[in-house]
């Protein structure tokens, strides 16, 4: 369980980890390739605005660097990740949904 003393920031960062620690132990050398692959383009989270179809935008926490392409943002809203294209507008909801590891292992 998350403490609820924490910070937004540092709940999704929990989330990630969470996550990431759950998929190294694992015995799926291929998830476990893609956590070590995410961990290394992970950053601190910080608040992003994300442009979705239809012209709506939200607070979403971008949780990995852009690479020039695409990055991995929460969104709090839902509850869940998002990957996003980069665009010159900003990040760009893709409809790519669900954990954050997935979202990721989806490029």
């Amino acid at each position: 369980m998350i403490r609820l003393d924490l910070t937004i920031a540092e709940r999704v960062s929990a989330l990630v980890e969470a996550e990431l620690a759950q998929a190294l132990a694992g015995t799926d050398m291929g998830l476990r390739k893609t956590a070590e692959m995410m961990r290394e383009v992970l950053c601190p989270p910080r608040k992003t605005r994300v442009n979705f179809s239809g012209g709506i935008t939200q607070d979403c926490w971008s949780v990995t660097r852009g690479d020039g392409d695409y990055r991995v943002v929460y969104m709090p809203l839902a509850g869940y990740f998002s990957l996003c294209v980069e665009s010159d507008f900003g990040p760009l909801d893709i409809g790519v949904h669900g954990p954050a590891l997935g979202c990721f292992g989806s490029v």
